[in-house]
C-alpha cells in the first residue's frame, strides 16, 4: 500500500495517521523524496482501506501487491520524465540518445566526441572515468581529473554527462560533475551504494545485473526511490546466458515487461547487450521499436585503438547514421 501525503500535513496529521496504521497492525515506512511525502504500508492481513479514507493530509492512497511498490505502475499510471535541464528529457515522447566512448582517453578524443554530438544534436555523452574491468591490468580509467575535463567540455557545450559509478566514497566528489550517475551491472545489488544515491538529487541510471532477473532489477530501483530519490532509469544491457557467439543475450523482451510493470523510463544498450559493432545498429533499433525511452551506444573516433570495449564500439560514421535512423523509428513505434 502506498499513501501520497498531502504537501500540507500538519504533524499532528501525520501522527495520528500513523497510529491508525499501528492499530491495523500495518509496518509504515514514511518516504521522503524531491517531490513528494509517502507512507509505504505493509499489511499483515487484508484490511478495509476505507478505514484510512476520512483521515485529514492523505492526497492518495493505493493498493499494491508488487514486493517493488514505488517504482510500480500500479499506483502511478503516467510514465515519469526525467528532466535534466535545457530541454532535455528522458521518458517523454521523443527518444533520447546517450552516445559516447567506453571510457574517457583525453582530452582530445572528449573534444571530437563533443564535436561529434553537437553536430548530431545528441544531448547527452557517456564515458567512464571508473571502470571495472575483468582484468586488473586493463586500462581502468582516468578517475576524477577524467571527469573534471569531460564534464567541463560537456557543459560547455550544452551536453549531460552520464558516467558509472562504482563505490559509495567516490559519489559526493563526483556529485558536481555528473548529471546522471550509472550504476553498472556488476553493482546493481550494491545496496550500500544504491541507499547513498537515493539520497542524491541526481538521475541514477541502474543496469540490470547480468545474470539478474526483471524483478531483481526493480528491487534495485525500489532501494533508490525508498531512500528518496524519485529520477531512476532501468537500463536492459543484456544477460548473461549459455551462448557465446556474442558478448551477451540483450533481452528484448524485458523492455515492454518493464514498462508494463513499472512507471520509470526504459534505457537500451546495444552494445553491451551484443558486444559486436556490425550488430549493434540493428539491436538498437529493435529496442526502439520495443518501446525503449532512450538508446545508449558507444560510439569512438577510431574503435580499433580504443582503450576499451572496440570490438562493440561505433566509429563516428556509422552512429551518426545510426542517430537518425533511430529517430524514424521512435516515430514508427509511436505511429503503433
Amino acid at each position: 500500500m502506498i499513501i501520497q501525503l498531502s504537501k500540507n500535513i500538519t504533524t499532528q496529521e501525520q501522527g495520528i495517521l500513523i497510529n491508525k496504521l499501528s492499530d491495523l497492525k500495518i509496518k509504515s515506512n514514511i518516504i521522503s523524496t524531491q517531490f513528494k511525502n509517502y507512507i509505504v504500508g505493509i499489511p499483515k492481513t487484508d484490511f478495509d482501506m476505507r478505514s484510512l479514507g476520512n483521515l485529514n493530509g492523505i492526497e492518495d492512497i493505493h493498493r499494491v501487491s508488487d514486493a517493488y511498490k514505488l517504482v510500480s505502475k500500479k499506483w502511478k499510471v503516467n510514465n515519469t520524465v526525467i528532466n535534466l535541464g535545457d530541454n532535455v528529457t528522458i521518458g517523454g515522447n521523443d527518444l533520447a540518445i546517450m552516445a559516447g566512448p567506453c571510457s574517457i582517453e583525453g582530452e582530445e578524443q572528449i573534444e571530437t566526441t563533443v564535436a561529434h554530438l553537437v553536430k548530431n544534436n545528441i544531448k547527452i555523452m557517456r564515458g567512464g572515468v571508473y571502470k571495472p574491468r575483468s582484468s586488473p591490468y586493463a586500462f581502468r580509467g582516468m578517475g576524477m581529473d577524467g571527469l573534471k575535463m569531460f564534464y567541463k567540455h560537456c557543459s560547455e557545450n550544452g551536453i549531460k554527462v552520464i558516467t558509472e559509478v562504482m563505490q559509495v566514497s567516490q559519489v559526493e566528489e563526483m556529485a558536481d560533475y555528473v548529471d546522471i550517475f550509472q550504476v553498472g551491472a556488476r553493482n546493481s545489488q550494491n545496496f550500500n551504494l544504491l541507499d547513498v544515491l537515493g539520497q542524491v538529487d541526481k538521475p541514477v541510471m541502474i543496469k540490470r545485473g547480468m545474470s539478474g532477473t526483471i524483478e531483481e532489477l526493480l528491487a534495485s530501483a525500489e532501494y533508490v526511490f525508498s531512500n528518496g530519490n524519485e529520477k531512476i532509469l532501468l537500463c536492459e544491457r543484456g544477460i548473461r546466458t549459455y551462448e557465446n557467439a556474442y558478448r551477451n543475450t540483450l533481452d528484448l523482451n524485458a523492455i515492454p515487461i518493464l514498462k508494463e510493470k513499472s512507471h520509470l523510463p526504459v534505457v537500451v544498450d546495444p552494445s553491451h547487450g551484443i558486444g559486436l559493432r556490425q550488430h549493434v545498429g540493428t539491436m538498437a533499433l529493435a529496442g526502439v521499436m520495443c518501446g525503449a525511452d532512450a538508446v545508449i551506444i558507444e560510439t569512438h573516433e577510431n574503435p580499433e585503438i580504443a582503450f576499451s570495449d572496440g570490438q562493440q564500439t561505433l566509429y563516428h560514421e556509422q552512429a551518426e547514421k545510426l542517430y537518425q535512423q533511430l529517430n524514424q523509428t521512435r516515430q514508427l513505434y509511436k505511429s503503433f
